[in-house]
């Protein structure tokens, strides 16, 4: 399933700065940055609900958000890329 996933954490503090790339970081470890805090991850139930944990535990709930929308397996037709930076496919052949 593709997962889109938003945050907004708070930098004005040496803590806050840690858990924004802390959180950066298990990001890309599921999917590609597709916006400066938003990533699309392809990501089966368990691998989502590890993810999600993992985002729970890094950031500090008074403090900053995060925004998961899950858009299914059938998302391909749900998505419409204009501009310059397009995505890759997360499932097609990787080629070097």
């Amino acid at each position: 399933m593709l997962v889109l996933i938003t945050y907004d954490v708070s930098t004005v503090t040496t803590a806050g700065q840690r858990r924004l790339r802390l959180v950066s970081k298990a990001c890309q470890a599921y999917g590609q940055r597709v916006q400066n805090s938003v990533f699309e991850c392809v990501v089966d139930a368990t691998q989502f609900k590890l993810l999600k944990l993992k985002l729970l535990d890094i950031i500090d709930e008074e403090q900053d958000s995060l925004r998961f929308y899950r858009l299914g397996n059938d998302y391909k037709g749900k998505i419409e890329h204009v501009g310059v930076k397009e995505s890759l496919d997360m499932e097609g052949p990787l080629i070097l």
